[in-house]
């Protein structure tokens, strides 16, 4: 538990440094490109096997490489980024049947997850930056929805959780889980627009608070698309880099459907005359 909590907070503290420490994009960009690059060797490393052997470390890195460059590129070039946010939306809606129906259909378990993977990685690093780029604190307004679904699915579930959502996937995630979750995020969506979106009439608080919702909703998939995979694999955790939280992916993976939800919903908005 001591090295989970010191891992965290080392995490936190890097994280928080970048964001608001100084005005300049750098070390935010160099982050999410460290993330991309290093999801991107973990994700590798859960893809089928070929003849019965183990992914090659080579082939992985080659991967990672492949990430980096596309994670650059689409950083630079951000006009590219909506294009990779609406792949990850989709690909978080055809989940919704993957999981739906695991372990009777695993056909999507193939080197297909490659592009995924990449378009996946590329898009929430891509929507982080981006939110980011807006403001600082509507990114900790994302990461604060995520963590605190997340938290409060795993308190209620633990408490109340009696019906399995998904048992094949994540057997400990429950539908009274779900309900803790929302209703958790649910506070924090209310506070903020309470306090900072005082400005906005009823049809944008409620656009809004539809996205809030969403991107909640979407985070859950991110959790269950890892999941899914990570069980298909035959693996605890996508990686050790992290003493007492696993790999990179374990620490982004709601991020991987929710970031692209959100940087995509604040582009709607802004095109509907939403100012946040």
């Amino acid at each position: 538990m001591f090295e989970r909590i010191k891992t965290a907070l080392v995490l936190v503290v890097v994280v928080l440094s970048c964001m608001f420490a100084t005005p300049s994009h750098y070390p935010m960009l160099i982050l999410m490109v460290i993330v991309a690059t290093l999801a991107g060797d973990e994700w590798y490393k859960l893809m089928p096997k070929t003849d019965g052997t183990d992914v090659s470390a080579v082939a992985s890195k080659v991967y990672a490489a492949i990430i980096l460059i596309t994670s650059v590129v689409t950083l630079y070039f951000r006009d590219l980024a909506l294009l990779l946010w609406c792949g990850a939306i989709f690909v978080a809606v055809f989940s919704i049947y993957c999981i739906k129906n695991y372990p009777q259909y695993d056909a999507w378990y193939n080197k297909g997850l490659t592009i995924v993977g990449t378009v996946l990685i590329t898009a929430t690093v891509t929507a982080i930056f981006s939110v980011w780029l807006i403001s600082a604190w509507w990114l900790m307004y994302l990461f604060l929805l995520v963590w605190t679904a997340d938290s409060g699915a795993y308190f209620v579930g633990r408490k109340l959780g009696k019906r399995p959502m998904v048992p094949h996937v994540s057997p400990k995630k429950t539908i009274e889980g779900l309900c803790g979750g929302l209703l958790t995020s649910l506070i924090i969506i209310v506070v903020v627009q309470s306090i900072y979106l005082d400005h906005l009439n009823l049809r944008q608080h409620s656009a809004f608070l539809l996205l809030s919702l969403l991107t909640v909703l979407a985070s859950v998939l991110g959790d269950l698309i890892e999941s899914m995979l990570k069980r298909r694999a035959g693996v605890k955790d996508s990686g050790t880099l992290l003493p007492g939280h696993g790999g990179i992916l374990d620490r982004i993976d709601s991020l991987l459907t929710a970031a692209p939800v959100f940087a995509a919903g604040i582009y709607l908005l802004k095109m509907i005359g939403v100012e946040l």
